[in-house]
């Protein structure tokens, strides 16, 4: 049988199921939403149900509304057990970035030191920052939102894969490429030229982008984002070992690989 959704107890008092119906009356009445996500842990996926259900017999809410669960898997330690602290307390997720941060300085100090001109320490603590909070974020978000997965800083800060540092080296190197061939050129305007089956297969890549987006809105599914950027960073590393961009035969070419940059 199924579990009853108790609004209201014989003693007067108030539940989470009171609260959420409030909440749902509220959005869908003084914010006018026409869908409400709701994003929490996926045990909780029976109670919301219960929930919208309620709402909707109730009259809370109307068919206009679309009320959804968006539930995600646990985040483990390495061994397969809750990520905790060693004394077993929950992990705050301001210590999780600063460790994530200090990993990935260390790191980038280690490969500024071997740099002729290397940067200054202000610029070293920006990177670092952008890089390992990024890793944490993207680790998130790339994998299967409902799947339960090991917490790893090793694989997140990893230059290889499908990593934050790979996809923001990836994107620095393409900005790099782009301004050396761009310059004195009408890059905007400039036809696009398929010499090369790799300059087809990149084109045929960037026009994914909006039906990407369409299917993450739809199914709610960042991971099908992140995969469709780490696939389009490894086309273009092809791309570019096989494309001169700034060396391009002719000016004509060169603005056309500048263009699909």
């Amino acid at each position: 049988a199924k579990a009853p959704l108790i609004i209201r107890k014989t003693d007067g008092g108030f539940l989470y199921a009171t609260t959420d119906l409030a909440a749902c009356s509220y959005r869908a009445d003084d914010l006018n939403a026409d869908r409400a996500l709701y994003v929490t842990d996926a045990g909780q996926a029976g109670h919301f149900r219960a929930v919208f259900e309620a709402a909707r017999r109730a009259g809370v809410v109307s068919s206009d509304l679309s009320l959804e669960h968006v539930p995600f898997g646990l985040v483990q330690g390495e061994d397969g057990k809750k990520f905790a602290t060693r004394s077993g307390e929950t992990v705050r997720l301001k210590d999780l970035l600063d460790e994530a941060e200090a990993r990935a300085g260390v790191e980038i100090r280690e490969r500024e030191a071997t740099q002729d001109d290397p940067r200054s320490d202000a610029e070293l603590d920006q990177l670092a920052k952008a890089v390992g909070v990024g890793a944490v974020k993207y680790a998130d978000l790339c994998l299967n939102r409902e799947s339960n997965y090991k917490f790893s800083y090793a694989k997140m800060l990893a230059l290889t894969g499908n990593t934050a540092p790979y996809m923001l080296y990836s994107y620095a190197r393409i900005n790099s490429i782009f301004l050396k061939a761009a310059d004195g050129l009408d890059v905007a305007g400039a036809p696009v030229v398929f010499a090369d089956d790799a300059e087809r297969d990149l084109a045929r890549h960037l026009a994914l982008l909006a039906p990407t987006v369409v299917e993450l809105e739809r199914e709610l599914r960042p991971n099908a984002l992140c995969d469709y950027l780490f696939e389009l960073a490894q086309i273009f590393n092809r791309f570019y070992e096989t494309c001169p961009v700034a060396q391009a035969e002719t000016e004509d070419l060169r603005a056309s690989r500048a263009r699909l940059c």
